[in-house]
């Protein structure tokens, strides 16, 4: 399942808001364990887990959107809307603080 975030920020000012955004879930909740590791410029792979389940996908940055794609376990379904939630929460705080200068 897709799931894009709109912005109407440069790529590299999206990616910023992405990076920042991926970081703070990260430091927000490590017993999930995330990991982000970006394999193009506007490519990254993101994997966390959860009761012992992985979740793995792909964050991309577009022109005028953010996607994500989770793969996530059939156990684990029922809390895929609610992770991608709280992902795009993230981001969407992240892409203000950009829009507003307080990051770079």
């Amino acid at each position: 399942m897709q799931h894009t975030v709109p912005h109407d920020l440069s790529v590299a000012q999206a990616r910023s808001a992405a990076d920042h955004a991926l970081a703070s879930y990260q430091e927000r909740f490590p017993q999930y364990r995330p990991t982000v590791t970006w394999t193009e410029p506007t490519k990254a792979t993101v994997e966390f887990h959860v009761t012992g389940m992985s979740f793995n996908g792909l964050f991309e940055i577009h022109p005028r959107e953010i996607s994500m794609e989770l793969e996530v376990p059939f156990l684990l379904r029922p809390f895929k809307n609610k992770a991608l939630d709280v992902i795009e929460g993230e981001i969407r705080a992240w892409v203000d603080k950009v829009k507003k200068g307080e990051i770079a």
